[in-house]
């Protein structure tokens, strides 16, 4: 019964041993602790066998000599091991025949040691994946005679470092080597020395961060380099010469490429950001025409058709130019056709009439990135710098002023306060923007994606955002308190009193940090163009952020016109004496209603209808609105709302009369503020209404003087 059980079990057990268990090859002595091939073992066998397949090899070490001087064997695989630990010294040794080694998915191999490869004559192709060492294997002793031999180095996570070395000896013969997926952090220096590399594979190594100045000093090549999906910041100066094709997708680390000069034989690049291929094209253009140029007129040198010289094409007449004693000798009646024979002596990498390939490089510049400098034209580089000196030099000017002034401070002068400041912060972008484009002038795509993914990136668009928007609320507010005020200029108990403008101003910073801090935490983007501003609306909530933020713009826009609509009509009131004050106001308004207009109508409509995604105009042609209308408001605030004030020359002319200047005119502004202090304070003591009647319109204007004129000041 159990004999007809045993047989019955028998296959299955065998099978099921098949798929998961080791079994000794036959020309190998296998034990629990040792395995042993070599040509003592094999010549007890009368097959030979070509291809040896360790599968699920159950030893804990392959010791020396393991596999040593095995004839018919060419390859050699070792698969499927939880046991293996160790590869010892000379564990592959003198194998003349071998051409191929695979030790894959070894998971449990945390050594191999020094020479554990030697002499490995014929050896193409060897492969080590997927284990657990931690250092990398000594290769140098191989001594490889063949051509084109692969190495695959991949899926060893535990390696962090390629050593100084690491492949002399291994072959004298051009390699590809692939070194993907493992844990390298860095390539130390000369780490590829004595090779030479035809393609070197270093992608999706996620924590390489550094390749050594000196990594390929001593060795020959690359023709084809791929970094894609690793976390280089930068690419070696040196030893890239011979590359012609690089490869670095996903490579979102890498923001700034190598001395463009370094990489004299790039024919193809395969790269990340579009303005890296901007960069590279621009330099092979300006290489190329060096070299047409250098040639002068190619077209008397080189002939029409750009073809090689021949020597069949050289006359009979030329060998007059020959001299010396040999001459009759070469020449006599002989052509010379008849003497050399018809040898080609072409030799195309000579061939100077011979045009080079165009280089080819993707992703090709978009939309949002042309190739070109931040200002895109040369008037705008002149432009953007006045403007953004105009802007600092005025809101700073306002801000000195008020903040050194000792009159009482009111509600207008603290929105003023607000207003100069959020203007500031525009002409610091502008200034920011200015600065960066003046210094990689000519050669902004080699840092573009260095400044827009950086910091400085960040901190202009976030100043923009910020400054825009909080200036365009406080002129709102403003323009809001003017109208409250000549609504109810009798009911002083209703007036904006401090406490309520600063709740109001507390309540716009909120509003206006949170709108130019959500870029920042993913919701469009500063980084999309040159100019540091929001224009990514790939997502929906991008694009519904932009859309909300014009038309704040656009709502701020319409409440200040409705304001100063209802302002003119409130001073048009019959009871109003100055009658014919009534155009200079309105002119006064329009300025300030035409300023407003000229700021953000342009912006609002293009922006408007790119956020849309119906763009209609270009990134390069809109940087003339950003650069020419944007900032308008920014330079126009601090003239209109300030500085063409009698209150603000008042306060200017008292600050510099502490500093020995116009002490006269200060002594008259104290002098009247002083009898206009009494007046007051008498008539208030007497309990007189005579001011009660006046309209309440030339009452709010008189605290303005910016909206009415001197003589109307004197005839309230």
């Amino acid at each position: 019964m159990w004999r007809s059980f045993l047989l019955l079990v028998s296959p299955l057990l065998m099978s099921f041993c098949g798929g998961v268990c080791f079994v000794c090859p036959e020309i190998c002595r296998c034990s629990q602790k040792s395995i042993t091939c070599n040509s003592a073992t094999e010549n007890l066998k009368s097959r030979t066998h070509s291809r040896l397949v360790l599968n699920y090899i159950s030893v804990r070490t392959i010791s020396t000599h393991s596999f040593d001087s095995l004839k018919g064997v060419k390859r050699i695989e070792i698969a499927q091991s939880t046991s293996v630990e160790t590869i010892e010294t000379e564990a592959f040794n003198n194998l003349l025949n071998v051409s191929e080694i695979s030790i894959q998915n070894t998971r449990s191999l945390v050594h191999i040691h020094k020479r554990a490869f030697n002499h490995l004559p014929k050896l193409r192709y060897l492969s080590i994946s997927n284990t657990g060492i931690s250092v990398f294997p000594d290769l140098t002793s191989i001594f490889s005679l063949e051509s084109d031999f692969i190495l695959y180095i991949c899926d060893n996570l535990n390696l962090r470092s390629v050593p100084p070395n690491a492949f002399v000896g291994m072959t004298s013969e051009y390699t590809t080597m692939n070194l993907f997926n493992n844990g390298f952090q860095d390539i130390e220096s000369h780490a590829f020395n004595g090779t030479k590399l035809d393609k070197l594979v270093l992608k999706n190594n996620k924590d390489l961060r550094v390749i050594n100045e000196d990594a390929f000093k001593g060795a020959f090549g690359p023709t084809v380099l791929d970094v894609s999906s690793t976390a280089l910041e930068t690419l070696p100066s040196h030893g890239l010469e011979s590359v012609l094709m690089l490869v670095a997708r996903s490579a979102f680390a890498l923001k700034r490429l190598p001395p463009l000069k370094g990489l004299k034989s790039l024919r193809e690049a395969q790269l990340t950001y579009p303005s890296h291929c901007c960069a590279l094209l621009s330099w092979d253009s300006y290489r190329e025409g060096s070299v047409i140029s250098a040639l002068g007129n190619g077209s008397s040198y080189c002939g029409d058709n750009n073809s090689p010289a021949n020597p069949s094409d050289v006359s009979s007449d030329d060998s007059q130019t020959l001299d010396g004693p040999l001459a009759s000798d070469i020449v006599g009646s002989t052509s010379v056709e008849d003497t050399f024979g018809t040898m080609d002596f072409y030799y195309p990498e000579l061939d100077l009439c011979q045009r080079r390939p165009a280089l080819q490089c993707s992703p090709e510049a978009d939309a949002f990135n042309p190739c070109e400098d931040i200002a895109g034209f040369g008037f705008l580089r002149v432009a953007i710098w006045f403007i953004n000196v105009l802007a600092i030099a005025g809101n700073l000017t306002v801000l000195l002023v008020l903040f050194t002034s000792r009159c009482k401070l009111t509600v207008p002068r603290f929105l003023m306060c607000h207003l100069a400041f959020a203007d500031l912060c525009i002409g610091v972008y502008l200034l920011m923007i200015a600065t960066v484009d003046l210094r990689t002038r000519g050669h902004y795509s080699q840092h573009a994606i260095e400044w827009q993914t950086g910091v400085g990136c960040g901190i202009a668009g976030f100043l923009s955002v910020f400054g825009g928007e909080l200036s365009v609320y406080t002129l709102s507010t403003i323009t809001v308190e003017r109208w409250h005020t000549i609504t109810h200029a009798l009911r002083l108990e209703r007036r904006l009193g401090l406490s309520h403008a600063s709740a109001i101003m507390v309540a716009g910073w909120l509003l206006c940090l949170g709108m130019a801090a959500l870029p920042l935490m993913g919701v469009s983007s500063y980084n999309k163009v040159s100019m540091c501003l929001p224009m990514d609306i790939e997502t929906p909530l991008s694009q519904a952020y932009v859309i909300l933020l014009l038309l704040f713009n656009v709502g701020a826009f319409l409440v200040i016109c409705g304001c100063y609509v209802c302002i003119y009509t409130a001073v048009r009131n019959p009871e109003f004496p100055g009658r014919a004050a009534d155009t200079k106001i309105a002119k006064r308004m329009a300025v300030l209603i035409f300023t407003d207009f000229l700021c953000m109508a342009p912006i609002s409509f293009f922006a408007i209808s790119a956020a849309f995604k119906v763009p209609l105009i270009t990134v390069t042609n809109s940087k003339i609105l950003l650069v020419l209308f944007y900032p308008i408001n920014s330079c126009a605030n601090p003239f209109l709302y300030a500085i063409f004030t009698r209150a603000f020359r008042k306060d200017a002319c008292i600050l510099l009369s502490s500093m020995g200047c116009c002490e006269s005119q200060a002594n008259l502004y104290r002098m009247k503020t002083y009898c206009s202090e009494n007046i007051h304070r008498s008539k208030s003591s007497s309990g007189s209404n005579a001011n009660t009647k006046a309209p309440r319109a030339v009452v709010w204007m008189s605290s303005f003087p910016h909206l009415t004129s001197r003589t109307q000041m004197q005839r309230v």
